[in-house]
């Protein structure tokens, strides 16, 4: 079961940056892109466990900031030739607010 919070403002997460929030499970990092999408994906890179929130976000994806792997942030896949998939989690901006979705 998933629970849907306020998370913050859009603009308290800055452009092509990041926020953390804590879940029962680990980390998320709530990403903002340049267009003001806002996706969420577990903090952990799924080759050797890096920092996503502290990777840089490049268009619709985030450079993990140990080995440079790209995450496609919509899926949490990673881009080939690398294999593996972040656990994502749901996020929209409605009114301005950034709402967020985590499996409880």
């Amino acid at each position: 079961m998933s629970q849907l919070y306020d998370l913050c403002a859009l603009d308290e997460i800055p452009r092509q940056g990041s926020r953390v929030v804590e879940a029962p499970h680990g980390d998320v990092a709530v990403f903002r892109t340049a267009d003001d999408r806002v996706f969420a994906l577990d903090d952990r890179c799924p080759h050797k466990g890096g920092p996503l929130s502290q990777g840089m976000v490049l268009g619709h994806r985030v450079a993990c900031p140990l080995h440079n792997w790209l995450i496609e942030l919509e899926s949490g896949e990673a881009v080939a030739p690398d294999q593996g998939c972040v656990r994502r989690h749901e996020a929209r901006v409605d009114n301005g607010r950034v709402w967020l979705s985590i499996e409880g």
